[in-house]
């Protein structure tokens, strides 16, 4: 399989799920500009993920000739590492739909900031206890610069003129749950992964990146015809009416998918030599990538009234700092 042995390739690894995570909501709105909805966008959003987690096992799961060959690894491997990164493609899965729900109710302004804020202190600090790799001062301080910067960013968001009517305490309690599950999915995932796997060590029951990867597939995929389906019910959707869709708007939700789960495998194969908490919270610096397109690409604060920008630039440093110190804790 496919191994990362240097710290350099492995940020690298981590910058660019960075840049995938922070950017692949942008096939999402390039589909809303068309009035499809969120659970018929998110029906090829899980088919992606699905396909792309079988590629990777199919074709790094079983090059080169360290560690274990993908097929090898499923023949021998427990129920405890299996029942884990499927129950962490179910936990990802529900919490990314509570998390939309949650913005549609209460505005980005305040779903944003308290379900990824708490996903981000969650997954880095179980990943750290799990695997203590890094430098724990660095790491914590680049962690608290980071949610800092999501608080500027709700505050520049609270200043955009919004319509009245939504149900903010509803959206509160969403992203609370959305940001818990999030924030536990990847440690789920991390721990079903043998913990030497960056060595080419694959432990006897435990799963290798690849095969952990197409078995979170397979759990976001499954659960999606119970959770997804439920969120279609309740916005007066139907199947017809995903059958109905174009064939760009269903290839905008695929792509939305692949670009997702490549950013997840990059971050799972780099967390071999960076530890899956450095791993994770530099992943979670997404925020500071979707920051960009919505500030500088979709015009997002175009109707902000004036000192609004203090807050931004306050946003984008913290993000700056923030996952400077998070990569220094590899050093």
């Amino acid at each position: 399989m496919f191994i990362v042995d240097n710290i350099g390739l492995a940020i690298v690894f981590c910058v660019i799920t960075m840049l995938g995570w922070g950017s692949w909501a942008n096939t999402l709105k390039l589909a809303g500009k068309d009035q499809w909805q969120f659970p018929l966008y998110y029906w090829d959003y899980a088919i992606g993920v699905f396909v792309l987690g079988i590629v990777m096992m199919s074709t790094l799961g079983i090059s080169g000739y360290l560690g274990m060959g993908s097929f090898d690894n499923l023949a021998q491997v427990e129920s405890g590492p299996v029942t884990k990164a499927v129950l962490s493609g179910v936990l990802f899965n529900i919490s990314n739909i509570l998390l939309v729900v949650a913005i549609d109710a209460a505005g980005m302004s305040v779903a944003f900031p308290v379900g990824v804020g708490l996903a981000l202190v969650i997954g880095t600090v179980a990943s750290y206890m799990q695997s203590p790799k890094g430098n724990s001062t660095m790491l914590y301080t680049g962690v608290a610069l980071v949610v800092l910067a999501m608080i500027f960013s709700a505050i520049a968001h609270s200043k955009l003129p919004r319509s009245g009517g939504k149900g903010w305490a509803k959206g509160i309690v969403f992203a609370v749950i959305a940001g818990c599950l999030m924030g536990y999915f990847y440690p789920q995932l991390s721990s079903a992964i043998s913990p030497n796997f960056g060595k080419g060590e694959i432990q006897p029951g435990f799963l290798t990146p690849y095969t952990a990867l197409f078995l979170f597939g397979v759990g976001l995929l499954a659960s999606n015809f119970v959770v997804n389906t439920i969120f279609m019910r309740n916005a007066g959707l139907t199947y017809s009416d995903y059958f109905r869709g174009s064939l760009r708007l269903h290839t905008l939700g695929f792509l939305g998918g692949l670009i997702w789960m490549l950013a997840l495998s990059l971050n799972l194969i780099a967390s071999g030599v960076a530890g899956p908490a450095i791993s994770y919270a530099l992943g979670q610096g997404a925020t500071l990538v979707a920051a960009i397109w919505g500030v500088f690409i979709w015009k997002e604060f175009r109707s902000a009234p004036e000192g609004t920008g203090k807050y931004i630039g306050a946003m984008f440093a913290g993000y700056t700092l923030g996952l400077a110190l998070i990569g220094l804790a590899t050093l």
